[in-house]
């Protein structure tokens, strides 16, 4: 074990994607960033393929993208985030372009804005159409590379954070190394690799998640995983699956079973799409995203939206990137229908924080995926991911900018013990799914919670079962075949001690409180 005097002191941020440059960038002073691989590679932003949701065309206000935020989050978004991160999209916009992100753009001056599910107006900002993640990443990489403050390690992710008299003075680093700090920035994605044939770059199993439930930080809304209709539908041997882009359905291409017939309205929220498919499919059809120019569905009307069907152009010209994916696995998709699933895409859930990204831990903050800052309540709003990541990174690092500056100790702490990080994706798409009851449930937390102690994807599968068994209604994303009609209200928060989870073999606890109301900001 060695401690690296030569960061102490330094703000560490757990994670390398937009959220964590974005937390860089606009902090004051040098930090440390660990990235799991060389920046711009196994980051989820990368891949995000539709774009920045804002409310910056002629048609369009902030007020109306709020509403359509709140409508998806079926009634469980925290109405303070909502305005507060929808505020400032506006804002992350302007700042992008003048970073060098190249939007696209309908002519001299207008950016090229798409349609997407559950939007009332086009307002995806996008890069080359598919290609929003990497367009955007790319300018934020070159800007961290230039600077002088911001150190990057490779390979190195967070393993674990040192807590002493109740708040952190350190992180623990996979290398066996130890970095002491009184500023941990937790900005390492989601839990989608948990399960089988996510869209989540294969690191994203929840480990940052773990880490900080284990030093006893809140988490939130842990019942919420997000499934996306469209995943391509071929055989990845377990490894991540390609995506086909909600603006891809914006455009105009509709769902098809291997008749051919439509059997539900794409411009849904993903929630409401991604379970027609589900009970499509489990009546033993397949499915299809027909996306062909002048195709047979080309005319005619959407189920319920009054829009004519059918993309305006050619698929390989408008989304070249999705083109060139479906390629590698045999499939033209301007000549033939794309096969779908769905996937798991977007954990709501997290580490619960306010509006300055603080954590329940003193000394902790997070940002992204990995955070729950009620913006998204029960249900995403499709790309308002990238805005989210983008304003709290910015804010967590002003409020490290302004946070009090101690002097460290660099002696070496006790090292901790190495929890393991078993594979349990079958299980989590049978127990946890898009489609859920109380059996699968409790025996998916059955299975996972004596697991919880020693194993860090136990635990956090564990505590997405057990917030899951807690709401018994159907909400959003997590959708109960056995589900009460009457509504719960409110979102649960939790620590580990709370429901039983992380100190060995576990009986089932008490209920979890309610999520209490934080009087926090953002700054737009």
């Amino acid at each position: 074990m060695m401690t690296l005097t030569r960061f102490a002191g330094w703000p560490v941020i757990a994670g390398a994607g937009l959220a964590g440059l974005s937390a860089a960038l606009h902090l004051d002073r040098p930090c440390v960033v660990l990235s799991p691989s060389p920046l711009g590679t196994e980051a989820a932003s990368m891949l995000a393929q539709g774009g920045l949701a804002a409310a910056i065309g002629h048609d369009d206000d902030v007020a109306l993208h709020m509403r359509d935020t709140l409508d998806a989050g079926d009634g469980l978004c925290d109405p303070r985030a909502v305005e507060a991160i929808i505020g400032a999209g506006p804002s992350v916009i302007a700042t992008l372009l003048d970073w060098g992100v190249a939007f696209t753009r309908t002519g001299s001056s207008d950016l090229d804005l798409h349609l997407e599910a559950a939007h009332s107006r086009a307002r995806i900002a996008h890069v080359s159409g598919d290609g929003s993640g990497a367009g955007i990443m790319e300018a934020l990489i070159a800007r961290v590379k230039a600077s002088q403050r911001i150190v990057v390690l490779d390979g190195v992710t967070l393993d674990h954070l040192h807590v002493l008299d109740g708040r952190v003075r350190g992180v623990w680093l996979n290398t066996g190394q130890f970095i002491p700090t009184n500023h941990c920035i937790l900005a390492c994605g989601g839990a989608g690799a948990l399960y089988v044939g996510a869209t989540s770059p294969a690191s994203n199993t929840g480990r940052g998640l773990a880490a900080a439930a284990r030093a006893g930080a809140r988490l939130a809304d842990m019942e919420f995983v997000q499934f996306h209709p469209t995943a391509l539908d071929v055989e990845t041997g377990g490894g991540r699956s390609p995506l086909i882009s909600e603006a891809v359905r914006g455009a105009g291409a509709v769902l098809v079973d291997e008749t051919g017939n439509r059997f539900t309205d794409e411009l849904q929220s993903r929630d409401r799409v991604s379970r027609a498919i589900a009970r499509h499919r489990a009546l033993g059809h397949r499915v299809f995203l027909d996306a062909r120019y002048n195709g047979p569905h080309a005319r005619g009307n959407r189920q319920g939206a009054g829009q004519a069907t059918g993309l305006r152009q050619v698929f390989s010209r408008q989304f070249p990137g999705i083109a060139r994916i479906c390629a590698q696995h045999g499939i033209d998709p301007d000549r033939e229908p794309i096969p779908v699933r769905p996937a798991v895409h977007y954990h709501m859930g997290g580490v619960a924080t306010d509006l300055h990204g603080r954590a329940s831990l003193a000394g902790l903050w997070a940002c992204g995926e990995v955070a729950c800052t009620g913006l998204h309540g029960a249900n995403r709003l499709a790309s308002n991911s990238l805005l989210e990541a983008f304003v709290m990174g910015r804010a967590v690092a002003w409020d490290v900018n302004n946070a009090t500056r101690e002097r460290h100790s660099c002696q070496n702490p006790t090292e901790p013990v190495r929890f393991g990080a078993a594979s349990f994706g079958p299980r989590m798409d049978k127990g946890a799914g898009i489609l859920r009851d109380h059996d699968g449930l409790e025996g998916l937390s059955a299975f996972l919670a004596p697991l919880a102690a020693r194993d860090d994807h136990a635990l956090v599968g564990a505590a997405i079962a057990k917030a899951a068994l807690r709401r018994k209604e159907s909400r959003g994303s997590h959708w109960r075949l056995d589900g009460d009609e009457a509504p719960q209200t409110g979102r649960f928060q939790f620590t580990l001690a709370e429901i039983g989870l992380g100190q060995g073999d576990i009986a089932a606890s008490g209920s979890a409180p309610m999520i209490h109301a934080q009087r926090s900001y953002v700054h737009a």
